[in-house]
């Protein structure tokens, strides 16, 4: 398939993006090639959009931006089999190498090789998308297209909040980002006694409160520990979720832990964090740093969604691909939760 098509660009090192056009990318062998047709602006976007010092480090313009996609087969490239056009798809951001000792044990989100779409490659924000057949996940038509944009940030939710048994526990979420909401919906969905979340954006708690939470606190103006005790927490949380990056958010969780706790931490934080290791050692706690997803979440998350967990509280924006501007300004404003681009209009 040969031609132009629209694309958001990151065209040089600045804040801001550009709409411009740059030709359809050509499947190679192995390859396939994806009419997208809703993306979600997630945070990482927005560290590109803003050019910030983690965007500075990582981003090479110019390069075609976004990794949370929905759109349906448009080409095959030589070799590929197991789908067809028109066949509706997303696909697994990380691609990796296939022959690194964590690849081989199936641990492909551990891939020190790995290259990231619309990181270190280019990426969906654009009418085609070309990735390797690997990395390509159908998606069955009954589950709805607007949730399947953003399921790259709902396997980082999965991959946290499942790494666990949750239930009959209780547990805290420290980040009421979009993440953060909607690994509070899993936690309940998956059996959690109590799932108790933080922030101090009181516009993203009364989100995560429709997303089915026990209680939502203002850490900035709330004491976390009278909240526990209005909730039935004797000797603390069994699980811990930290999404925010904060430095106070984790050391604040580790102090409300019960011994034996256990600690998932996806959130990263724009400069070192103090560790109180001591604390840690004494209850016992375990820390498990999370990233990008397996490959068995794309599974987990479709069965969730036609069992029922319910995503869309979480989005809160839709807009034109045109209109990514405000998109982007909807993100920035720290009143949105997911914001989906519609390509199809």
């Amino acid at each position: 398939m040969k031609g132009f098509m629209d694309a958001l660009v990151k065209p040089t090192a600045g804040p801001g993006l550009e709409l411009r056009q740059v030709p359809i990318p050509m499947p190679g062998p192995g390859e396939v090639l994806i009419r997208i047709r809703k993306t979600a602006i997630c945070g990482t976007d927005v560290h590109i959009y803003n050019w910030d010092p983690w965007a500075r480090e990582h981003i090479k313009p110019p390069m075609v931006i976004g990794h949370e996609y929905v759109g349906e087969v448009a080409a095959l490239g030589a070799g590929v089999t197991g789908l067809t056009v028109g066949q509706r798809v997303s696909g697994e951001g990380h691609i990796t190498c296939g022959r690194c000792r964590n690849c081989h044990n199936g641990d492909i989100q551990w891939c020190k090789n790995t290259t990231s779409v619309g990181v270190d490659r280019d990426g969906a924000f654009a009418e085609y998308l070309c990735i390797p057949q690997g990395n390509v996940i159908p998606i069955e038509d009954s589950l709805p297209e607007d949730v399947v944009a953003f399921f790259d940030a709902f396997g980082n939710a999965t991959h946290t909040a499942l790494m666990w048994n949750l239930v009959g526990e209780d547990v805290l979420i420290t980040g009421a980002g979009p993440i953060g909401m909607i690994a509070a919906g899993i936690c309940k969905y998956a059996g959690a006694r109590r799932v108790v979340i933080t922030d101090l954006n009181d516009y993203r708690l009364e989100l995560a409160r429709k997303m089915g939470v026990d209680a939502a606190v203002n850490v900035g103006r709330e004491e976390l520990t009278e909240i526990m005790g209005k909730q039935g927490l004797v000797e603390g949380f069994d699980i811990g979720l930290e999404m925010s990056g904060s430095g106070a958010g984790l050391q604040q969780m580790i102090g409300v832990m019960r011994n034996g706790g256990k600690i998932s931490l996806l959130g990263i934080s724009n400069k070192p964090v103090a560790l109180d290791m001591n604390r840690v050692i004494t209850k016992g706690l375990t820390l498990q740093g999370i990233y990008g997803r397996r490959m068995d979440n794309w599974h987990q998350m479709s069965y969730m969604v036609q069992g029922g967990l319910d995503l869309t509280p979480v989005i809160t924006h839709r807009f034109s691909y045109r209109e990514f501007e405000k998109g982007f300004a909807a993100m920035n404003s720290g009143e949105s939760g997911k914001v989906i681009l519609d390509w199809t209009t």
